[in-house]
């Protein structure tokens, strides 16, 4: 799921189970541990977990089937003396459709892969 994918509360859509909903998101949050890569799309699934819809359902369906392709992949490390650390951080104002608050996010990379990363969302709304 691209950072571009806006999911909204969608009114008329189809209802779903939400104990099935709510367990998928539990399993997920879950593997969220070790699988960084998919922290983002998660935790904008589980925004809906109180009222969700097909359309909702259908995109934790696609983070599913990225894991089943992906399982044998995981973090390599080459052996060298010197490891130069990169880090990048981002924000925007205002990112989220349904509440206006803004991320933040950062991410530091030891040669070229990825040890850290984390995203925030504001406590409140900045005029």
């Amino acid at each position: 799921m691209t950072t571009t994918t806006k999911l909204d509360k969608d009114e008329q859509g189809i209802n779903v189970d939400i104990k099935f909903y709510r367990s998928m998101i539990g399993s997920l949050l879950y593997l969220t541990a070790s699988r960084l890569n998919t922290m983002f799309s998660v935790y904008l699934c589980a925004r809906f977990k109180s009222s969700p819809k097909e359309f909702h359902l259908i995109a934790v369906k696609c983070i599913i089937r990225y894991l089943k392709g992906t399982i044998r992949m995981d973090l390599w490390h080459p052996k060298v003396k010197q490891y130069p650390m990169t880090s990048y951080s981002d924000a925007d104002y205002a990112g989220c459709r349904l509440d206006r608050k803004s991320t933040s996010g950062t991410c530091q990379f030891l040669r070229n892969c990825l040890v850290s990363w984390s995203s925030k969302r504001q406590n409140s709304v900045a005029d």
